[in-house]
């Protein structure tokens, strides 16, 4: 006997993320992790609308958002793992990294990505001082970045926030949706970041800042020393896309986060 499709999706409530973005991110998840090896086929769209209780266009939309970031390739056998024969023409690899270990892990690198992180994403205004460098008129809001990165007991490890500027709006089609939700978007999927620069043909430098924040050098014994990371990400055009200022703890002393596109 057939199952028919799941009832069509409604619309999200206020504040909660997009259902197709939520079964991409799980679909991402299992591609880092290696749970869908590379070239391996991934279940049929209806199977994946009966394990998220979603209809197939959401899995469809899904699956596209996947394609646009080329983790995932589609024939007509159907969709395969990026990586393997379907894209490549070959056998799959004994071992491949996850996306992760392959690129810039936005905001603050691999360790981050795969820590406890709290993030969210909201429409706000950027300082004023920083509303120029942005391309935007005083007060003007746009996409904003904040995340946490948690230790198990639960104390703060690391904090980011990110401002982008309207070319990076623009530019980037996978930040541009995010122009259609308006209210706070909680746990969005940004890792790919610099990934989807390089898509966009963005040529994109970066230039970091690393600091003692005041007070640090005076810091009691057994308290955690901390770095502040000031970071401003330009295209080939030297239009800003985006800044970020990263607090985080500095118990080793050091600070590596190097890409090029």
């Amino acid at each position: 006997m057939a199952v028919p499709d799941p009832e069509p999706d409604s619309e999200p409530p206020e504040g909660a993320v997009p259902r197709y973005l939520r079964v991409a991110a799980a679909l991402r998840d299992d591609l880092a992790r290696l749970a869908l090896a590379p070239g391996g086929r991934l279940p049929s769209e209806r199977s994946l609308a009966q394990r998220y209780h979603v209809n197939r266009q959401t899995v469809r939309s899904a699956l596209q958002l996947l394609r646009e970031e080329r983790l995932v390739v589609t024939d007509r056998r159907g969709t395969f793992a990026a990586g393997g024969p379907a894209d490549r023409g070959g056998p799959p690899p004994a071992q491949a990294p996850p996306p992760s270990a392959a690129r810039p892990v936005f905001p603050g690198g691999p360790r981050a990505a795969e820590a406890l992180v709290r993030a969210s994403l909201g429409w706000e205004p950027p300082p004023t001082a920083l509303a120029p460098r942005l391309h935007l008129a005083p007060g003007e809001p746009t996409l904003v970045h904040r995340h946490r990165v948690l230790a198990p007991q639960g104390q703060q490890l690391q904090r980011a926030v990110s401002w982008f500027s309207r070319p990076a709006l623009d530019e980037i089609p996978q930040l541009a949706r995010y122009r259609r939700a308006r209210y706070c978007v909680h746990q969005p999927d940004l890792r790919l970041l610099y990934h989807w620069m390089h898509q966009a043909g963005i040529r994109a430098t970066h230039r970091e800042s690393v600091r003692v924040p005041p007070g640090a050098a005076g810091t009691a014994a057994g308290a955690t020393a901390r770095l502040n990371v000031h970071r401003v990400v330009s295209d080939q055009h030297g239009h800003v896309l985006e800044v970020t200022d990263i607090d985080f703890s500095a118990q080793e002393a050091a600070w590596t986060y190097e890409y090029s596109l």
